[in-house]
């Protein structure tokens, strides 16, 4: 077994993040946010599920907080459990495999008529992605020493964006030119080129991907670094380790200070990443192709964001550079709220602002996960724990951005609106951080 800072093992952990990154960038943010608006009739249209009509976007909206609901729910139980066990790789597995089958069957979805299949295993891939990466970063205080987070956290990302991208490339040449790989069903939408099977066959491409390049992780990922032989009450041991980590972080007021910091950057952050494509989409009426390319620019500028900033921070310190870049995202948003939708340069705009988010979504993402990992207790069995209060606040956190986008939506009718309320809670995060105290690795 490799010991931790080894490169190899440092490498094949942060090569998860390649596998898994086409999950968030393809069906959270690119390709199927669009899909699903074509395939359920377009901006404004009505749905009928589970006996009500809805909004079709807000119903996305609602579905996406249903599934960060319950991984929030599970996560502390599961890892803690993980955490008794030792077994943190066996959960990342399976969640893994639920996600990427998941993805795969979004395949079916291909009418308005078949809308449980699209809101069903949208959930279950969400649920797979969210409740992998509970046991992903919980593995990263076992690959690397403390000193090391910052530039392993931001290794983990840059291969996830690299990887992410190259796949989406691909998949954007099949939305541009579907004859070249012998698509020749009906468009996706009027005005839209792109067959429907294009998209199809894209997410059956990203459970694929998913699956096949995880291996090389789990091949090398330790299975039980501490040794721990678990009693045949595990599961209530398990809960036992959930309360008593519990019990510590309400006695480091660091740690809650962050997560609670966290919580309010998570809810304006995910909730951007997640309805960026459809802020494209229906505010500012931009073809499919436009989107996609703007969304390919934000993770190549992501790459650039993650690497400088981790930079940044070895020199100012984690807590300055996360003001920064919160400051960043308050500018970006309102920026957003500005943007003319009817503007013959609309998209040169959205591609400036693409811009600035894919430098401070990188450095935001990089900077938290490793400064929380700085906060852990060195050499502690329950890391899984640890990282899934960390997972549990960016989850409830993400739920409570989307419901609120959603309901003010549902309320003022404009996306717009519900970006500017974005806000508050970027203000709020930032305002919460500046009552965080220096440690001894976080600066």
């Amino acid at each position: 077994m490799f010991k931790k800072g080894n490169k190899k093992l440092i490498g094949a952990w942060a090569f998860y993040d390649w596998a898994n990154s086409v999950y968030p960038l393809v069906i959270t943010t690119a390709v199927f946010p669009l899909f699903y608006g074509a395939i359920t009739g377009g901006k404004d249209a009505q749905v009928h599920f589970l006996g009500t009509d809805w909004n079709n976007t807000v119903l996305y909206t609602y579905t996406l907080s249903v599934s960060f609901l319950i991984v929030a729910f599970l996560s502390p139980m599961l890892s803690s459990i993980a955490d008794y066990l030792g077994n943190k790789k066996r959960f990342l597995q399976f969640f893994c495999y639920l996600g990427s089958l998941s993805v795969m069957a979004l395949y079916f979805f291909d009418s308005k008529e078949k809308l449980w299949v699209g809101i069903t295993f949208s959930i279950l891939a969400s649920i797979g992605f969210w409740g992998s990466i509970v046991f992903y970063n919980a593995f990263l205080t076992e690959v690397a020493p403390p000193e090391q987070h910052d530039k392993v956290s931001a290794k983990g990302f840059i291969y996830g964006y690299i990887g992410s991208v190259i796949l989406l490339v691909f998949i954007l040449s099949m939305i541009m030119f579907p004859d070249v790989y012998g698509f020749i069903d009906h468009p996706l939408a009027e005005g839209e080129s792109a067959p429907v099977k294009v998209f199809q066959y894209s997410f059956v491409l990203v459970g694929i991907w998913w699956m096949g390049f995880a291996q090389y992780t789990f091949y090398h990922l330790p299975s039980n670094y501490f040794k721990r032989k678990p009693e045949k009450d595990y599961i209530f041991k398990g809960f036992k380790e959930l309360k008593k980590v519990f019990k510590e972080i309400r006695k480091q007021p660091t740690i809650f200070i962050f997560l609670l910091s966290f919580f309010l950057i998570s809810a304006g952050v995910q909730t951007i990443i997640v309805l960026a494509g459809k802020f494209g989409d229906e505010e500012l009426g931009l073809p499919t192709t436009n989107l996609i390319v703007t969304i390919l620019l934000v993770q190549l500028v992501a790459i650039v964001g993650a690497f400088v900033f981790s930079r940044i921070s070895i020199k100012i310190g984690n807590i300055k550079t996360l003001k920064i870049t919160i400051a960043i995202w308050i500018i970006v948003s309102f920026a957003a709220y500005l943007l003319p939708g009817k503007s013959p340069n609309v998209d040169i705009y959205f591609y400036i602002l693409g811009a600035f988010l894919g430098l401070v979504l990188g450095a935001t993402q990089t900077l938290a996960r490793s400064t929380y990992s700085k906060l852990i207790p060195e050499d502690t069995y329950g890391n899984a724990t640890y990282f899934s209060f960390y997972d549990v606040t960016e989850k409830v956190a993400i739920v409570i951005g989307t419901i609120t986008f959603g309901a003010v939506m549902s309320f003022t009718k404009s996306m717009r609106t519900s970006v500017l309320v974005l806000v508050i809670f970027f203000f709020l995060g930032l305002v919460v951080l500046s009552f965080m105290k220096r440690t001894k690795y976080v600066k």
